[in-house]
């Protein structure tokens, strides 16, 4: 089976093809699959910005298409970033770091760093069916940058119970405890339900 992965981002296409692998499904990236375009986020959800991004790229192609909306949620910041993670800055040429460094300005010294990654996970299919999946990972904000792996916000969160950012853990330390990771495994058992029923 082959899935159009709705975003143009190196790092989640070989997380979505670790994970899914024993599937035996393939993950196109959309710019692979002619899709050169970006969609306008404009949910006030995960859940909303995932379908939005599927069905544009599903729409697109004529073939099934999967999406993830991630981000991170800071309890002292209610809640933001938000589903502004990747545009936390207002600024589409900011970098991650210039992300992370306003996310450490604005939460200062304060103690109270609980904080949790979101992925909320979409596949539209062209007969019109939709397949949802999310999954988070609690953890904190960590008071400085460490580590070297990951991307995103992963070197300023530390999961639960970890006491290493997520930049400090291998690939397969960060796919057990993931938010994507955890979404991703509800999401091929669903997947796996859907193609079952097909038969």
């Amino acid at each position: 089976m082959k899935l159009i992965l709705a975003s143009n981002n190196a790092h989640k296409a070989r997380e979505f093809r670790e994970i899914l692998a024993h599937m035996g499904i393939e993950i196109v990236l959309q710019s692979e699959a002619g899709c050169n375009f970006e969609v306008d986020e404009t949910g006030d959800t995960f859940e909303a910005n995932a379908f939005l991004k599927a069905e544009a790229a599903m729409k697109a192609t004529g073939e099934a298409a999967v999406s993830d909306d991630s981000g991170l949620e800071v309890d002292a910041l209610g809640g933001a970033p938000g589903v502004r993670s990747a545009r936390y800055t207002g600024r589409h040429e900011d970098t991650d770091a210039d992300r992370r460094a306003l996310l450490l300005k604005n939460l200062g010294g304060t103690e109270h760093r609980a904080a949790r990654f979101v992925s909320a996970i979409c596949c539209a299919f062209p007969n019109g069916d939709v397949i949802r999946a999310r999954g988070t990972c609690e953890g904190s904000i960590a008071f400085a940058e460490r580590g070297e792996n990951g991307f995103g916000y992963d070197s300023l969160f530390v999961p639960e119970g970890m006491g290493r950012t997520m930049a400090e853990l291998t690939a397969g330390e960060k796919n057990a405890i993931s938010h994507r990771g955890a979404a991703l495994r509800e999401f091929a058992r669903l997947l796996k339900e859907y193609q079952d029923a097909d038969k």
